[in-house]
């Protein structure tokens, strides 16, 4: 096992004490003002700037990682310590790396499932949380999976995870991915008219993440043949 711990991450605190990320992390500028929140998921944004710990969970491609690392970078501008944590890129690394965690502002698991009968992680896991009680730093869970369903072989850690609050995020409703559409164009400075913003709603996959590749793909195609984004440019890639 490779191991990965105190030395690595006093590394990392020296190169950016706001914001802490592992070193093969990709730099992101998530941003919560760019995040459509669909009606039913207002309340879910006053949690975010709360300072609860809570569970979130939703099915893939949601918004929850993008969630989490916005409010990294929210802290970070804060001028607080945050740390996001992609489980699924860890966990053939060292607990060790958990070590002295609980000294940041705030720190955001993804995919807490992952560590499921991996007994070493769910102990750091526990240890983590009991830790981060007691020096008030934030937790946030993230899963697909709806924490009442989940089961940890450690049931104190089960017992822990399940006593937390827990909000779903839901996929934007059919009926607001016109209003998604055009507030997330705005948010890229990328200008789309109702017409084919309404196009590309009824002619595309009616999600919001697979909306967000084809926008970006069009703002490119744009740019490059200096062409305005009109339904005829739209047919060229869908």
């Amino acid at each position: 096992m490779q191991m990965v711990g105190t030395e690595i991450l006093a590394n990392i605190i020296m190169i950016n004490p706001k914001q802490l990320t592992f070193p093969w992390s990709k730099p992101n500028r998530s941003e919560l003002e760019d995040f459509f929140f669909d009606e039913k998921n207002l309340k879910l944004k006053d949690v975010l700037l709360s300072n609860e710990d809570f569970f979130l969970y939703g099915r893939n491609k949601v918004g929850k990682t993008y969630l989490m690392q916005s409010l990294c970078n929210l802290y970070a501008k804060r001028n607080k310590t945050s740390l996001y944590i992609p489980l699924k890129d860890i966990l053939n690394l060292d607990t060790s790396l958990l070590d002295s965690l609980e000294n940041l502002d705030l720190i955001c698991i993804d995919d807490i499932n992952l560590i499921n009968s991996k007994d070493k992680w769910e102990l750091a896991f526990f240890n983590l949380i009991n830790n981060c009680l007691t020096s008030r730093c934030r937790l946030i869970f993230c899963s697909s999976i709806n924490p009442s369903q989940l089961l940890f072989k450690l049931k104190d850690l089960e017992s822990r995870i399940k006593k937390l609050d827990s909000f779903e995020i839901l996929p934007v409703s059919d009926s607001n991915l016109v209003n998604a559409l055009n507030f997330i164009a705005k948010s890229r400075a990328i200008n789309l008219g109702i017409k084919e913003l309404n196009y590309l709603v009824k002619y595309s996959k009616r999600s919001v993440s697979s909306l967000i590749k084809l926008i970006d793909k069009l703002d490119k195609l744009s740019m490059e043949q200096k062409r305005k984004i009109t339904i005829p440019l739209i047919k060229e890639i869908i």
